[in-house]
Parts: C-alpha cells; sequence; structure tokens
C-alpha cells in the first residue's frame, strides 16, 4: 500500500533564501507539488501570474476570507497572504506531497488545522549574511531593507515553533539537508540532528533575533 502524501510547510525570513531552495527541491523531487499562494503585494519582473502567485488585490482578497477559501492567510510586510484551501486538497488527494511557502502565522495556522504536517524553518547563516542577500536583490531602498531586517527578527524568533531549521549557508548542503527532511516517510525516521530545537542552534538563534547586535 503506498505511504500517504505529506504536507511539507517551509518558512523562512524575507532574505534567506527559501525560494531557490524550493526551487532546488522542486527539481530533485518532481513527486512535491507547491501550492501556489494568494497575495496582494505587487507582482514582480519575472514574477508569473498563477506560477509564483495569484495577485488579487485587497477587496478580492477580503472577499475570499470571508468564503473561508483559504487554508491559512496572514498578513506581513503590509499584504495579505493566503493558501487556497480547496487547492492544496486536491494535490493531496492526487497522491502528490504538497510544499507550502509560507510565513510563521500561517504555519502556526496550518500545524493547528493539519497537525500531522512536517515544518522547516529556513535559517541566513548570520544578519549580515541576510542584509547581504537583501541587498543583492535591488528592489529595496535602505529604509525597507532596514524594515525588512527588523521584521525578520521577529520572524526568526518563532523558529523554535517548527519541527525542522535549516541553516542556508553552503547552498548544496541546505537542499540535502531539505531532502533528509522529506525523504522520512515516518517521523521516526526524521533526522533528530536537524531538530529546530537542537542544542547546536542556540548561540546562532540568539544572534539571528537580537534586534541591536
Amino acid at each position: 500500500m503506498p505511504n500517504a502524501p505529506h504536507l511539507y510547510v517551509i518558512s523562512a525570513p524575507s532574505g534567506a533564501g527559501k525560494t531557490s531552495l524550493v526551487k532546488a527541491l522542486l527539481a530533485a523531487r518532481p513527486d512535491l507539488a507547491v501550492s501556489v499562494s494568494h497575495t496582494t503585494r505587487p507582482k514582480r519582473p519575472a514574477e508569473v501570474e498563477g506560477r509564483d502567485y495569484y495577485f488579487v488585490d485587497n477587496a478580492e482578497f477580503d472577499r475570499l476570507v470571508a468564503a473561508n477559501a483559504f487554508l491559512e492567510h496572514a498578513r506581513v510586510f503590509d499584504n495579505q497572504y493566503g493558501t487556497g484551501r480547496e487547492q492544496v486538497a486536491e494535490k493531496l488527494a492526487s497522491g502528490r506531497n504538497v510544499l507550502l511557502e509560507i510565513d510563521w502565522q500561517g504555519a502556526r495556522q496550518i500545524r493547528i488545522r493539519a497537525p500531522d504536517c512536517v515544518s522547516i524553518f529556513i535559517l541566513p547563516p548570520s544578519r549580515a549574511a541576510l542584509e547581504e542577500r537583501l541587498r543583492a536583490r535591488k528592489t529595496d531602498s535602505d529604509a525597507v531593507i532596514a524594515r525588512r531586517l527588523a521584521d525578520a527578527a521577529t520572524d526568526m524568533s518563532h523558529c523554535l515553533e517548527f519541527d525542522f531549521a535549516v541553516v542556508n549557508d553552503r547552498f548544496e548542503q541546505a537542499v540535502a539537508e531539505l531532502l533528509t527532511i522529506i525523504g522520512a516517510r515516518e517521523p521516526g525516521q526524521r533526522p533528530a540532528g536537524l531538530a529546530a530545537n537542537r542544542p547546536a542552534l542556540k548561540a546562532l538563534l540568539q544572534s539571528l533575533v537580537a534586534q541591536n547586535p
């Protein structure tokens, strides 16, 4: 009898490299299906409607909330994001594992509604590396970057709510660790060495969440 499909939740602060990691995961694991979220934020030049997000205005987003169309939804950096309930259910029913890229607020809602989900938090190797990655995008002003860094500290303070944490220092290693987590079919097979609450992460987490390091 085939294993039942799993729901995986990946969260990260802005600039931690989550999008690149997820792309690598999808290339390595074609059985994974990403649920495309709805958002009210403006579309970036390289983004494609229906591939990266479903871009809607606030009125349409509020209508979907009222219709109970979202499995989770949250406001992040002045924009709203939501995961379509029907979309996830259809993918799981088809036998595919589903990957959600959502923030910690949404992940908290998912863990309540789908307690068997596997949640993973992506961390940068340092605050300096996070700032460097944000600046490399060349999409935000200094003021926006400063706010993103402050918001990132808040985001990372919720890391211990997750099952696992992966530090995106060396990209290939981070991908390998994610594949190890996702490759474990049963809870007892999952790597304790990548648990979010592992002692080895304590010092890094403390430095990352400090507002004035």
